[in-house]
C-alpha cells in the first residue's frame, strides 16, 4: 500500500493573528484530509517574536494602545500560542537555519502574503522563497506579496528562486501581476485556505444579535458611520481581536474558536483586515471593508474574484453607503465559491500528483 506524501506548509502560522492561525490550520487540515501527511514546517526566530509581541501589544502604531488593554492583549497572545500548538507541527527548526529542518516530499509555500518583500520583519525572507528547503518538490498555494505592488515588479534573485518551484498559485490579482510580468506565465488564482477548506472552521456561534468590528485605526469617517448604523439598527457593536472606542463591548482576548463564533453569531460584519472580509463571506454576513493603503491590494483582489467589490469602500465612505452594505448580505457568494473551489482543488490535484 503507497504511504501517504509527506508534505510540510510553509507560512506566517506563529504570528499573534486570527488569519494567519485560521489560513494555516485550513491548510494543513484541508491537505490532511485529501490524504496528506501534512504538517505546519515550524521555523523559530527569537527576533521575529520579539516583533510580533511589540505588534500584539501595540497594533496600532504609532498610537498608543491604553495599557488598561494590555492583560486582554496578553491573553490574545497566549490563547493564539496555545491554539498553534494544538496543530500539526513539524520539529523545530531556525529561521535561518533550514538544513536542520525535516525533510518532504513536497513543501507548500503559503497562503498568507509570504512573499511580501516589506512585510516588517518576514519581509525578502529567502526560506519563503524556498531557499534552503528540504524537499523533493516545492509548490504555492495561495500566496500573496501583500502590499508589493506589481508595478514595483520583481527583482531577478527572487525570479531566480520562484523558478524552482515545480507549481505555482497565489490568491490576488496582484500577485499573478508580478509573476506574470517576471515568469511569463500567468499562476492560477485559487481561494484563501479558510473559504476552500471552511468546514475546517467551526460553525458555533456566539449569542446575541450584534454587529461585529474586525480591525484597528479605522478611518473617522468610516467608524462614525458603522456608529450611526448600529445605533438605528439597535445593534451594539462587538470588537474583537483590537480596543475600538465606537464599540459597546470589547472581546479583545478571544481566542481562536471565539473568533469564528463571533462572526458566525454576528448580525453583520465592518472590518478593515483581509481575514474579516473572509469570515463575514464564509457566513454569508452583511459586510462593508474600508479599503486601507497596507491592505489594499488584498481586499480589492478579494472582493473582486467574489463579485463584491460593492462591500470595500474608501476611508471617507458615506454613512447611506455603509449602512446600505451593513443591511443586506452580498448575493451569490455561495455559488461563485463552488465554483473557485472546484478551481483551486483542480490545481491542487495537479500540484500534490
Amino acid at each position: 500500500m503507497a504511504s501517504h506524501p509527506r508534505v510540510g506548509v510553509l507560512t506566517f502560522h506563529r504570528s499573534i493573528n486570527y488569519g494567519s492561525y485560521w489560513q494555516a490550520r485550513c491548510l494543513v487540515e484541508g491537505l490532511r484530509a485529501r490524504g496528506c501527511d501534512a504538517e505546519l514546517v515550524d521555523h523559530r526566530s527569537v527576533a521575529v517574536e520579539r516583533r510580533e509581541l511589540r505588534c500584539a501589544f501595540q497594533p496600532a502604531l504609532p498610537i498608543r494602545t491604553p495599557r488598561d488593554q494590555h492583560p486582554a492583549l496578553g491573553r490574545k497572545a497566549r490563547a493564539l500560542e496555545a491554539a498553534v500548538d494544538a496543530l500539526p507541527l513539524s520539529a523545530p527548526f531556525p529561521l535561518d537555519d533550514p538544513a536542520v529542518m525535516p525533510r518532504y516530499d513536497t513543501v507548500v509555500v503559503g497562503s498568507d502574503e509570504v512573499w511580501n518583500f516589506r512585510h516588517p520583519w518576514y519581509g525578502g525572507q529567502p526560506l519563503f522563497f524556498g531557499e534552503g528547503l528540504r524537499a523533493d518538490r516545492l509548490v504555492s498555494y495561495a500566496a500573496s506579496f501583500g502590499n508589493h505592488d506589481a508595478a514595483d515588479g520583481l527583482d531577478q534573485v527572487s525570479v531566480a528562486r520562484l523558478r524552482r518551484f515545480a507549481a505555482l498559485s497565489v490568491r490576488d490579482d496582484n500577485a499573478r501581476d508580478l509573476l506574470s510580468e517576471a515568469l511569463g506565465e500567468v499562476p492560477p488564482l485559487v481561494l484563501d485556505p479558510c473559504l476552500q477548506f471552511a468546514d475546517v472552521i467551526p460553525t458555533d456561534t456566539a449569542p446575541g444579535r450584534y454587529l461585529l468590528l474586525y480591525g484597528h485605526s479605522f478611518p473617522t469617517g468610516f467608524a462614525a458611520a458603522v456608529r450611526r448604523y448600529a445605533d438605528k439598527a439597535g445593534l451594539p457593536i462587538v470588537s474583537v481581536g483590537y480596543g475600538n472606542s465606537i464599540a459597546d463591548r470589547q472581546r479583545i482576548d478571544a481566542d481562536p474558536a471565539e473568533f469564528a463564533a463571533l462572526f458566525a453569531g454576528a448580525h453583520a460584519v465592518a472590518t478593515n483586515f483581509f481575514h474579516g472580509c473572509v469570515f463575514a463571506l464564509r457566513f454569508g454576513k452583511p459586510l462593508v471593508a474600508a479599503a486601507m493603503p497596507y491592505r489594499r491590494n488584498k481586499l480589492r483582489d478579494l472582493t473582486r474574484k467574489l463579485a463584491v467589490e460593492h462591500c470595500l469602500v474608501g476611508e471617507e465612505a458615506d454613512e447611506a453607503t455603509v449602512s446600505a452594505r451593513l443591511s443586506a448580505a452580498p448575493e451569490g457568494v455561495a455559488e461563485r465559491l463552488v465554483v473557485l473551489r472546484a478551481a483551486s482543488t483542480r490545481y491542487l490535484d495537479a500540484a500534490l500528483g
